[in-house]
């Protein structure tokens, strides 16, 4: 039974959910099996991390890369996201869970990025939880498009070079809107970033597990909260320096 502290929760989690094609392929099914199976996961996920308080989930849907795989399986997983964006739509109005998505959006088909507009902006007010997709998304092409409009501000005499700091980085990534990362999670067994929030990640404590995505559930976040929470997060300083944890912290059970 795994005990997670509600008072030490990380603020903000990403996942590289990993491992669908691999689940699929152990039970002789196409590889869509497995993408659809892992759907089941990410509810099961974004339910237990609403419960739980978690603030900020970002999920690794769809990377810059992923276009280059076959077309039948692109097609396949944005059918798939078509689909969720309707059928999850209860789903986060009812829980207060606010949609968002990060990622060069643009190269989705015209009817993805008509569903996922309306739902963002139908839930662009609810407070309870963000559930960030990462689609089409790479962090190295977030830097870039950032540097670019950088450029484009000193060229143009809107900022001096001076005025250029981690501050106005932050601001100029959809990334940053729900902070830096807390805790990053990654199924599958593989243990990499795979060009994922690389700025985000300067002091996430990473948790990875063979676990793959569609056996994810609620006791897996548990076990990788708890992870994190027995780890000292330093951020540069010593340890006589940090704060001294609660002596009676609130927990709870896994389930």
């Amino acid at each position: 039974m795994v005990l997670v502290d509600v008072s030490r929760l990380p603020q903000h989690v990403a996942i590289i959910m990993d491992g669908n094609g691999r689940w699929a392929q152990a039970r002789g099914k196409a590889r869509t099996a497995g993408h659809e199976r892992g759907a089941d996961a990410v509810r099961a996920t974004m339910r237990a991390a609403r419960r739980l308080g978690i603030p900020a989930l970002t999920l690794y849907a769809f990377s810059e890369q992923n276009w280059d795989r076959p077309e039948g399986e692109i097609n396949a997983l944005v059918d798939l996201l078509c689909e969720c964006l309707v059928s999850e739509r209860s789903e986060l109005v009812d829980n207060e869970i606010r949609l968002s998505a990060i990622g060069r959006l643009h190269k989705l088909p015209e009817h993805a990025q008509s569903r996922l507009s309306a739902l963002t902006s139908e839930t662009q007010s609810n407070r309870g939880m963000t559930l960030t997709l990462a689609l089409s998304y790479g962090g190295r092409e977030e830097l870039v498009d950032a540097t670019r409009e950088i450029a484009r501000r000193v060229s143009e005499g809107e900022i001096e070079l001076s005025e250029i700091d981690e501050e106005l980085v932050d601001d100029l990534l959809p990334s940053m809107e729900v902070g830096p990362v807390d805790l990053l999670i990654r199924t599958g067994g593989e243990q990499r970033i795979s060009n994922f929030l690389l700025w985000q990640l300067a002091y996430t404590e990473f948790y990875f597990t063979d676990t793959l995505w569609p056996d994810f559930d609620a006791e897996a976040l548990d076990e990788a909260i708890s992870s994190y929470q027995r780890r000292e997060r330093r951020f540069g300083r010593t340890s006589e320096q940090l704060p001294k944890p609660a002596d009676d912290p609130s927990q709870r059970r896994a389930g």
